[in-house]
């Protein structure tokens, strides 16, 4: 049981790795489409079909709008329209009007009486009863009558004029008259029947091999109405023996993408995978594009080109190298495919886009750059889907600006690079270019405070720093990284400035009062004190890396002669003498060892020309090889060789030696 969890403890980087590794498998498995087919739910009457002819693979049948049932069931309702006759026949107000005799009078109730005994209506019959016969209700008793024969107020009136020469008359009895045929709504309502047969919810039939829709139609409200069909059917084929496989290739389909991501951390960029924070913070944004993609397509497939696919390269390059940041990129892609219906549309055009972004972000020098990186993703985009469109003969969707929008919402989001590289930084502590900008700035507070203070040691960092950067520029190499760090190298002398002979002008040493453990004890101390002073301003790791490892484990030599001469014969621990460490451990840190250690013998030289600075260069480096200090850096001999040409050309730069030619 203990060798078991030995085993486990001493293995636990690994462990922690494939547990990461095991959780994106399983999110992705989850989230990625389970559709048997290709879900056509998203098509809209209007679009255009820009794949090939889509064939049905089954038979089907066609179901029936809600439009359409809807209408046949209002068909299939009778609907019969019923009155109620009033038998408030009151004329006594024809005894009031003084233009009429009596005669008049009499003559009026009569033809009245006749009038309303048939009927007189004044209300208008809603449309869904219209009929030549309606139905009237009097005394309990329905009477089916032709709705012709009834009076209504122009009738009346027609008849008033014939019998009483006098409009004003004829008016006032029109106005003291009211029908007494009233449409009754409430019985009508009650009494809607329907047939008894049951609606047919299918309207027709689609063999297998049927064509749904030619490339590049136009999709008709019909066709859409056939694709729904489609879509539904294809849902309700879906079986538990269907499911279970779909699943079981997407867990392969995961494995592979992400297991290829992970092996190539493992194998070529071994410093990554060192490194649990990167690797998780690798695989944080393969998962987070991957869940929003699914998330997009299950409210609105057109728009998945509008997810920042275009952030990942931007994101991965900023915190490591180009080409982790397109390896990165490309499993994404394939994951996320997937979710389209066109796949290899997708890949292309998210292919040129992103290897164009990386282009655009190469070199990160500035933040403006970030401005011509979105706008540059917009173009790519726009490019290869034209090209794309163009090569098969799509030339509607190329005229459709509406596919052209997601592009536009994806270049802007580029953007959104400048908040997520910081909060990145702060979660997983990595440091970005922009960082080292403003850490290299020389007005930052700790240099400006290592210039004021110690002015020597501010100008021998300051050389050292473009030795550095141009040796990092010819071999390969992150040199905004190096310059940073060299800047920062020496701060520990800030402890005791006196005590090291750039900060010494024109007065006495202070290591003659003191022996030679001392006096070494106090110059290995800086690096000490260079990363107490470098936390205390919150340096980043990175940064701080170069501090402990600009001595690596080499000795004060000077001292130590010095000790060995005052100690002839004794037995020297030589561990008094030597730096802490580490040793460098990069390719970056091994570059600054030797542009610190060439730069400050420089300076003790008593003879400024080519063979002095030759033969000196040659010595430092050699000596720092020969005491193992670039073993555990990913640096060849031939990187070396570079490196003490560009020293030596640069020293001599430095120095104005011009090389002596024969006379």
């Amino acid at each position: 049981m203990n060798s078991l969890f030995t085993r486990i403890r001493d293995k636990h980087a690994l462990w922690y790795k494939g547990i990461v590794f095991a959780v994106c498998v399983i999110i992705c498995t989850y989230v990625l489409p389970k559709q048997k087919y290709q879900d056509l739910s998203y098509i809209k009457t209007g679009d255009v079909w820009l794949n090939d002819d889509l064939i049905s693979p089954f038979d089907f049948l066609i179901k029936k709008t809600d439009v359409e049932l809807a209408k046949e069931k209002k068909d299939a309702q009778k609907y019969i329209a019923y009155f109620k006759k009033l038998n408030k026949t009151d004329f006594s107000f024809l005894n009031n009007i003084k233009e009429l005799s009596s005669k008049e009078v009499s003559n009026l109730h009569l033809h009245l009486d006749s009038i309303f005994k048939i009927g007189v209506s004044y209300s208008l019959i809603p449309s869904s009863y219209e009929d030549s016969s309606i139905y009237i209700v009097e005394n309990n008793e329905v009477v089916l009558v032709n709705k012709n024969i009834l009076f209504d107020e122009k009738k009346i009136k027609n008849i008033l004029t014939d019998k009483i020469n006098n409009p004003v008359v004829v008016t006032k009895i029109l106005t003291q008259l009211s029908p007494n045929i009233v449409f009754d709504e409430i019985l009508s309502n009650e009494m809607v029947t329907e047939t008894p047969e049951t609606n047919y919810i299918y309207k027709s039939k689609i063999e297998k091999g049927d064509i749904l829709l030619r490339k590049n139609d136009i999709v008709s409200e019909e066709q859409r109405n056939i694709l729904l069909s489609y879509n539904n059917e294809l849902n309700e084929q879906k079986t538990e023996t269907t499911m279970l496989s779909v699943i079981a290739g997407q867990i392969l389909i995961c494995i592979l993408v992400l297991g290829i991501m992970m092996l190539f951390l493992a194998f070529f960029r071994k410093a990554i995978f060192s490194q649990n924070s990167q690797v998780t913070f690798i695989f944080l944004v393969i998962l987070l594009i991957v869940i929003i993609t699914s998330i997009v397509a299950k409210y609105n497939i057109k728009y998945v080109y509008a997810v920042p696919f275009c952030l990942v390269p931007i994101l991965i390059r900023v915190f490591f190298d180009s080409r982790t940041s397109l390896f990165n990129f490309l499993n994404i892609i394939l994951l996320c495919a997937f979710f389209t219906p066109d796949k290899f549309e997708f890949v292309f055009v998210q292919l040129i886009a992103g290897i164009g972004t990386i282009f655009s972000v190469a070199d990160m020098g500035k933040r403006s750059k970030l401005f011509i990186s979105a706008l540059l993703t917009f173009v790519f985009y726009v490019l290869s889907f034209v090209a794309y469109h163009m090569v098969n003969s799509t030339m509607q969707a190329i005229g459709n600006i509406e596919n052209y929008v997601p592009f536009l919402i994806s270049g802007v989001c580029v953007l959104f690079s400048f908040p997520l590289i910081f909060i990145f930084e702060k979660l997983f502590g990595f440091t970005s270019d922009f960082t080292l900008l403003e850490l290299c700035d020389l007005n930052s507070p700790l240099l400006r405070q290592l210039s004021q203070k110690i002015p020597g040691t501010f100008q021998h960092s300051l050389q050292v720093a473009n030795l550095a950067e141009e040796a990092c520029y010819k071999i390969g190499g992150n040199p905004l990284l190096v310059r940073t760090g060299a800047m920062y190298h020496d701060i520990g002398k800030m402890s005791n400035p006196r005590f090291f002979t750039e900060n010494q002008v024109g007065e006495v040493s202070p290591h003659e009062d003191l022996s030679s453990e001392e006096s070494a004890q106090i110059i290995i101390n800086h690096v000490i004190k260079g990363v107490e002073i470098a936390k205390e301003n919150k340096l980043p790791e990175t940064v701080i890396d170069f501090i402990r490892t600009h001595h690596g484990t080499t000795t004060t030599r000077f001292f130590l002669h010095n000790y060995k001469k005052e100690h002839e014969g004794e037995i020297i621990n030589e561990d008094l003498f030597r730096y802490p460490g580490p040793i460098p451990f990069s390719k970056e840190t091994a570059i600054l060892m030797m542009a610190d250690g060439v730069e400050a013998s420089s300076r003790s030289l008593k003879k400024y020309d080519a063979i002095a600075i030759d033969e000196l260069v040659d010595k430092i480096i050699n000596h720092q090889i020969n005491e193992n200090q670039f073993m555990n850096a990913d640096i060849t001999f031939r990187d070396i060789n570079q490196i003490k040409k560009i020293f030596k050309k640069r020293l001599m730069n430095i120095y104005h030696v011009r090389i002596e030619y024969p006379r």
